[in-house]
This record gives C-alpha cells, structure tokens and sequence, in this order.
C-alpha cells in the first residue's frame, strides 16, 4: 500500500483502528519518522501520544545491518537489550564488540530520552492497549 505521505499513512492506520477509540490506548511513537503517523491516530483515536524510545543496534562493520535492539527501561530503570543471537553468531561478533556497540546506543537512547521526555518518566503501560508506530520497516529487527 502506497502512501501519499505521513499523514496520509497516519490517517489511513487511524481508519483501520477506530474500534479502539476510546479504549484504554495509549499510541507510541518511534521517534523520528513514526512520531508524524503516530499523532494522527493519536488525534482520530483521542487517545495519548507518547515516544517509545528504542536504538537498532548495529553490527560494527555495516552498521545498517542490525544485531539486536536497546530500549528505554520501565520507569527509568536499566534499558532493555535483546540480541540476535544467530547473527552474533553467523558474523563471528564478539562480545567486546556488542558491549561497545551497546555502549554507545545507550548514550544515545540517554540523550534522547531527555531531549524528548523533558525529565518526564516514561509511559506507564500497565492494564493499556498500546499501539506502536513507525513510518516504515527496512529489517524488522528493531
């Protein structure tokens, strides 16, 4: 399906989730390009919008290949990694290699979650429907 642009896709998306208006739903966006779909099915939903802050972790030699993902903890706690164990394995990555890739995503993720929350803590999702938007998808892996 084609879109004419973020708007568009997020008008659209909001077409297809209006049985949730009104629900206890919460819409999370993946900064950046998910945060302009994201707010039009907040805004048809009538429903929260909030960030969810999650960094590709890239293999070291071809970045855009991803090895897994790091995420924001619950409450400001420890962030959340998750790896791909089969392309750890297949691409030979060390583990010195993740924990600098790791390193620097959460720095990353850090600076973000105060440019983009402001000091406000992250969403509490408990007993809601969450509904997460992206503007896209290239690997999935994310």
């Amino acid at each position: 399906m084609r879109f004419m642009d973020r708007r568009d896709a997020g008008q659209r998306l909001a077409g297809r989730l209006a049985g949730l208006k009104g629900v206890n739903t919460v819409v999370l966006a993946l900064p950046r390009g998910g945060v302009p779909v994201a707010y039009q099915v907040a805004h048809a939903l009538g429903v929260p919008l909030e960030v969810m802050l999650v960094r590709k972790l890239g293999v070291p030699i071809e970045p855009e290949i991803a090895m897994g993902a790091i995420a924001e903890g619950p409450e400001g706690g420890e962030p959340v990694v998750v790896l791909d164990e089969a392309t750890l394995s297949a691409l030979r990555i060390s583990p010195t290699e993740v924990d600098r890739v790791i390193a620097g995503e959460a720095q990353e993720l850090d600076r973000r979650r105060r440019l983009y929350r402001g000091g406000r803590p992250a969403p509490d999702l408990a007993g809601k429907t969450a509904i997460l938007v992206d503007d896209g998808i290239a690997t999935g892996a994310t």
